[in-house]
């Protein structure tokens, strides 16, 4: 399951260079994984291939993007219209992959009205009658930490049962509740470890030196 977004992308690609069909092992090296997992993965959509020809990635792309329930319109809320919630809204790639950003909410009245990606800032109070009017699916959480739970309740009792977290903490939600969390502070961290262990220091070698010139 969390390798077929990543063929999509990649299929999504080939598909806007004008390709009409792809090998396994070229679809394989351009989504990072070897070729006999992509192959059996694919099976279990009933999509084997042709021998000597591939994959016809048209077609591949809308079996994978029915599997993902990508075919249908998802309606997304977004609560918290800071700086991340403002470059989600205006990102383009949403609407061509089955998601609609259909409402933005926030807290602040300097923020409430404004426009945003030709979305008028609702504020938060009216969470609940967002979610029933405009049909959400899928709620967003964008705001500080503080705020984020609260936000999660409100969605979970407003009827939304898939979240995204951005926001740096865990939430609690009822069983069948998904949520999804993005930290990218978590992200970075672990890139400064690997990036660390490539240079081959383990971090201590400077702290200590530091401590001498003290």
């Amino acid at each position: 399951m969390a390798r077929l977004p990543v063929y999509l992308r990649a299929l999504q690609a080939l598909q806007d260079r004008g390709t009409l069909t792809v090998s396994s092992e070229d679809l394989a090296s351009a989504a990072g994984v070897n070729s006999a997992k992509l192959r059996k993965d694919l099976s279990h959509l009933g999509s084997y291939g042709t021998r000597g020809v591939g994959y016809e990635v048209e077609y591949l792309v809308y079996q994978i993007s029915r599997e993902l329930g990508l075919t249908q319109d998802w309606a997304v809320a977004i609560a918290g219209i800071g700086n991340l919630g403002r470059a989600l809204a205006n990102y383009g790639g949403f609407g061509t992959r089955g998601f609609r950003i259909a409402a933005l909410l926030d807290a602040d009245p300097a923020m409430v009205g404004q426009s945003v990606a030709s979305l008028d800032v609702r504020h938060i109070d009216n969470l609940e009658e967002v979610v029933r009017s405009e049909r959400v699916s899928i709620g967003v959480i964008t705001t500080p930490a503080a705020s984020a739970q609260g936000v999660a309740t409100r969605f979970v009792e407003a009827g939304v049962a898939s979240i995204l977290n951005f926001a740096p903490v865990v939430l609690n939600v009822p069983d069948g509740v998904d949520v999804r969390k993005v930290d990218l502070s978590i992200e970075l961290q672990i890139l400064a470890f690997h990036a660390q262990r490539r240079a081959g220091g383990d971090g201590r070698g400077a702290e200590r030196a530091g401590l001498e010139l003290t």
